[in-house]
């Protein structure tokens, strides 16, 4: 509930206020959105397993779980670096700013997001389900993992495991190379700055940002990229944070650590 109203409160904020019209908080509304569609994916179903003591799930709502659990953090994380993208642009050309970032590319911008996540998703989503299976059908986690339920098929599933493996490390490890040149462009146009003031409020404008990505990255490569080295209950515990820690804090990060927001908050109150 608090993920949902928290997430929630941000979209209407920057619906509602006008001065929340940019392009910044364009992408910040649609991270909200899909944190909101990863968290009603997954923690219903978990929720209902967790009451009721029914563990079961049908072998057609797992996979759509899998498919779309993927789908949305794919999605996300090529989101998360076209911010970075926004955040650069911002600092290291402002002048520029409104005419590179006209509402035209960041439709476009958003639209690559989505289409990028799809393609990536697509085809292990298709393979994973020709896979037979035949005798366990026990996955020892909390939702269905597209890794976990591979382990189940009695087929060799090495050539599936290796495009799994090979399109997430493409999403995470491409997204994160450009989220990080992106950073090193702004910091490195942010120290020179004349004054201390200037680069504190650069600073502060990208700090919300950094923070989120540091949370979502590193859970995500652990639990996708590097899951064979770690015990099962670690792996669990890391999908946690992606699942439900990122989606619950995002709202705190975003909102309590940026003045705009803090502002169309007590004016959205009033």
């Amino acid at each position: 509930l608090v993920i949902l109203v928290g997430n929630l409160l941000i979209i209407a904020l920057i619906l509602s206020d006008r001065d929340l019209h940019r392009p910044m908080y364009f992408f910040l509304c649609n991270l909200s959105s899909l944190e909101i569609f990863i968290t009603t994916c997954i923690i219903p179903k978990t929720v209902a397993s967790l009451l009721m003591g029914n563990k079961a799930i049908s072998y057609p709502a797992c996979l759509t779980q899998c498919y779309f659990y993927s789908l949305l953090g794919n999605i996300e994380f090529v989101l998360l670096a076209v911010m970075s993208y926004d955040r650069y642009v911002a600092i290291c050309y402002p002048l520029q700013y409104p005419m590179l970032m006209n509402s035209q590319f960041c439709v476009q911008l958003l639209l690559g997001s989505w289409t990028a996540g799809f393609l990536s998703t697509i085809v292990p989503t298709v393979l994973v389900a020709r896979l037979p299976f035949c005798n366990d059908n026990h996955i020892d986690h909390f939702f269905c993992d597209s890794m976990l339920l591979i382990k189940l098929s009695c087929a060799d599933t090495q050539t599936v495991e290796l495009i799994s493996f090979m399109t997430a490390s493409i999403i995470i490890f491409g997204s994160l190379v450009m989220t990080a040149m992106s950073y090193l462009y702004i910091i490195n146009t942010i120290l020179r700055l004349p004054s201390a003031s200037s680069r504190n409020k650069a600073f502060s404008t990208c700090s919300s940002h950094f923070t989120f990505v540091i949370l979502g990255y590193g859970s995500c490569i652990f639990q996708y990229v590097l899951p064979s080295s770690h015990h099962t209950s670690y792996y669990k515990m890391v999908a946690l944070i992606s699942t439900m820690v990122a989606p619950l804090m995002s709202p705190f990060i975003f909102s309590l650590r940026n003045e705009q927001m803090k502002k169309a908050l007590k004016v959205g109150l009033k």
